[in-house]
């Protein structure tokens, strides 16, 4: 079964689209699910439909047109993704599965009790002719759940048969790990900002030219401010128990504003290099209090060398990194789309493609709803067990 898997983050700046095949293993025994990753491509959004999102993603009120207007975009822009990617492989997909992008995440009191994905799957599925899943978080949420992070789904699966505590990380716009010990309890939550912070700061520095601290330039170009950073490490987020999610409605403009008005001082490029030290040191924390050993990390963040140096130096020698192209083969600019293509092929067969140990949901759900493509909407019958691990091939 050929899936399309379409993921769009808190950094607001494209999409990450992916053709993913899933084979269950002949060996039914070994309850292995086989993935191969056929095709894969990150789109940028044009300039004005990340200036939209981005004015979504501040917690203030927003006009209904804009919301409106960014759901019909996303739509048409996810449709022409999915089409393209298709059409230069040659290729065609059985499912298309959108996450959407993440608007609002509201949490009251530790507990998530509304979440709103825009991307209008309709014209996804008028525009490709598959049936598509969409809106894979508000299920879990309803069950009492985070709804995040949805990635210890996969993440369960690929270290399933480790031999040592280990995190898969990914640096996103939030960075969130899926601990996972053969021994003990396995947890998953968002440990703080990973990027969201640091290209704030990019923009203001390079006036709206640079969306993010490309290489980690302007950060190798600073010094990390220690006064600041305790200060943003007082941050109560951090010292909240798993399960536990955030994003952009907690680390925005407006918060770093209020941290950075107490040290007036501070020059800018010491600001991103001290947001930078501020990702790799809650990252290192969170690992650390689980008892992990070594980490897989994705997301755009690896591909900031600046702070994946912090982040090996906060971790140490003994802790050591890797990436998920080095340890599995998967590109980890396509991982989230992988992800979100895995959960379809869950919820495609009737299984949950939630654990509640990872969101505290009261019970795993399957996953978001359907609209229906070209021809009649056919389920295969529910699947009677879920896979247990899950193998990349080539």
């Amino acid at each position: 079964m050929i899936i399309a898997g379409l993921m769009s983050g808190t950094s607001a700046d494209g999409l990450d689209v992916a053709l993913v095949e899933f084979t269950p293993s002949e060996d039914r025994e070994s309850g292995e699910l086989l993935m191969r990753v056929l095709a894969s491509q990150e789109v940028p959004f044009d300039e004005s439909l990340t200036r939209d999102i981005l004015r979504l993603l501040e917690p203030r009120d927003v006009p209904l047109a804009l919301v409106s207007r960014v759901d019909a975009a996303l739509g048409q822009f996810s449709a022409t993704a999915v089409t393209e990617l298709c059409a230069k492989n040659n290729l065609s997909c059985d499912l298309v599965v959108s996450h959407g992008q993440t608007v609002r995440h509201e949490i009251d009191s530790g507990t998530v009790t509304a979440t709103l994905q825009l991307g209008q799957p309709a014209w996804i599925a008028e525009t490709v002719g598959a049936p598509v899943l969409s809106d894979v978080r508000a299920r879990d949420v309803a069950a009492g759940g985070q709804g995040a992070p949805l990635a210890s789904l996969m993440d369960h699966l690929l270290v399933a048969k480790a031999e040592q505590p280990t995190a898969l990380l990914n640096l996103g716009g939030i960075a969130n790990i899926t601990a996972v010990s053969p021994s003990g309890e396995s947890v998953a939550f968002d440990t703080g900002p990973a990027n969201a912070l640091i290209d704030l700061m990019a923009r203001r520095i390079s006036r709206n030219s640079w969306a993010c601290d490309r290489d980690g330039i302007l950060a190798a170009c600073g010094r990390t401010d220690p006064a600041l950073l305790q200060h943003l490490l007082e941050e109560p987020y951090y010292q909240q128990p798993a399960p536990k999610s955030s994003g952009k409605e907690l680390f925005h403009a407006d918060y770093l504003d209020e941290h950075l008005q107490t040290h007036p001082g501070v020059e800018a490029l010491d600001v991103i290099a001290t947001l930078t030290r501020l990702t790799a040191r809650t990252v290192a924390e969170a690992c650390r209090a689980h008892g992990v050993c070594s980490v897989v990390a994705s997301g755009g963040g690896t591909r900031n060398p600046t702070l994946m140096a912090a982040l090996r130096e906060e971790l140490g020698t003994s802790t050591p990194v890797r990436t998920t192209d080095e340890a599995f083969g998967l590109p980890e600019g396509a991982k989230e789309a992988c992800l979100v293509a895995l959960i379809g092929w869950f919820s495609w067969h009737g299984l949950p493609a939630t654990l509640p140990w990872a969101t505290g949901a009261s019970r795993s759900t399957v996953a978001g709803r359907i609209s229906p493509g070209a021809g009649p909407l056919e389920l295969p019958a529910p699947r009677m067990y879920s896979p247990s691990s899950l193998r990349v091939i080539p």
